[in-house]
């Protein structure tokens, strides 16, 4: 199956960089969202971020201006029937995900290839809510979307050789890498990662040590390229509980088991540098740590 126009619904910081990326792929897209005020958000952004690419000399001005007039907007979902790919991007909460899908069923066409770029919800559970479980798979991609390589491919239970073939020519046009990963939650990224993070706000809860230090430790006695905690604000906090919820209640080991002073954060609508404030406060010149 060939693939040529790709629905995305969800114009948040995933759906924003997914059509940035399919549309200097040559595809046509739909980017839809609830909000108008989001959609018109998203264009700006995809034009900031287009317009730093061709100021580095990654495109060229017309690959921008020919991007940009590939994508179109609509508050409609049925709008995105006709797409030969669809992406659901929104919140990662299981049943808005559901919804939506239920949502799209009657405007499909029969060969529509639906996926959700879900980091860590079971795809064979979303597949099977839908009519063409066969034609449903994880794409997920990794944020930000138009800087990051990898793109994980996720197969439910039914998932056909066909859909995954034609989701990774997509992933390929983009040069990008895809990683195949079993339905399992967390997948392989978050499987990974998230406890890492976790276990950094557990040293912070129990007073190991504090903000600074633990990301300072992790910078430059592992190398990575941002601390555990510093690297929580920029996914989102809720985003990081939601996950480690999902691995905690569907591998049922306490090793998943959220620090409470992740919670605390969440309930306190401290999601990080979506909020202005997380494990830093945002609110001035530089980043501060909160404790």
């Amino acid at each position: 199956m060939e693939i040529k126009t790709i629905g995305i619904v969800g114009a948040g910081q995933m759906g924003n960089g997914i059509a940035h990326v399919m549309a200097l792929a040559d595809y046509n897209v739909m980017l839809n969202d609830v909000s108008e005020d989001a959609l018109s958000g998203a264009m700006d952004t995809m034009a900031r971020n287009m317009d730093r690419q061709v100021s580095r000399g990654k495109i060229s001005e017309a690959a921008r201006d020919t991007g940009l007039s590939r994508i179109t907007t609509t508050v409609a979902l049925k709008d995105l029937g006709q797409s030969d790919l669809i992406i659901e991007a929104a919140t990662e909460r299981e049943t808005v995900k559901q919804a939506i899908f239920e949502d799209l069923l009657p405007h499909l066409k029969p060969n529509t290839i639906l996926t959700s770029n879900t980091s860590s919800i079971s795809i064979t559970r979303l597949a099977s809510r839908t009519d063409r479980p066969e034609k449903f798979m994880g794409f997920h991609f990794m944020n930000p979307v138009p800087v990051m390589q990898l793109v994980e491919l996720i197969r439910g239970i039914a998932t056909d050789e066909e859909t995954f073939v034609a989701c990774k020519s997509v992933v390929d046009r983009l040069n990008k890498t895809a990683a195949s990963a079993e339905d399992f939650p967390g997948f392989i990224v978050n499987r990974i990662l998230m406890p890492m993070i976790n276990e950094a706000v557990y040293t912070l809860y129990e007073g190991v040590g504090s903000v600074q230090s633990i990301d300072s430790s992790m910078r430059l006695g592992a190398n990575h390229p941002m601390g555990p905690l510093e690297l929580a604000d920029f996914i989102g906090l809720d985003t990081c509980l939601a996950i480690m919820n999902v691995l905690h209640d569907g591998l049922a080991d306490t090793k998943y088991r959220p620090c409470p002073l992740l919670t605390k954060y969440v309930e306190a609508g401290w999601l990080g540098r979506k909020t202005d404030r997380g494990f830093y406060d945002y609110r001035g010149e530089m980043p501060v740590p909160t404790r």
